[in-house]
């Protein structure tokens, strides 16, 4: 059982990590300092947009922008770290 909370541990690891690097590669797309064409960052972006939109596009139905700045990521970065606390605070430590 311990495995499977490590593993279930290192996605969400994974998925933090993905939030982050679609979020800053989302910004600098947008304020022109990297390329959209290059084709190493548009696959990266396509990735990360692929991986994560899934999991943002619900919450973003629920939580709509405000004044154009989209919280949809920050409220899904928040449940993944509530997860995360919330697995080895109460859950790993009962698992014998």
């Amino acid at each position: 059982m311990r495995a499977l909370l490590d593993v279930l541990l290192a996605v969400l690891n994974l998925l933090t990590f993905l939030l982050v690097i679609y979020a800053v590669l989302s910004w600098l797309i947008a304020f022109n300092v990297v390329n959209a064409r290059n084709q190493v960052v548009a696959t990266i972006y396509r990735v990360c947009e692929g991986l994560t939109a899934p999991l943002v596009r619900p919450i973003g139905r629920i939580i709509p922008p405000i004044n154009g700045l989209d919280l949809s990521l920050l409220v899904l970065l928040l449940i993944i770290f509530f997860l995360q606390r919330f697995i080895i605070l109460y859950i790993y430590p009962a698992v014998p």
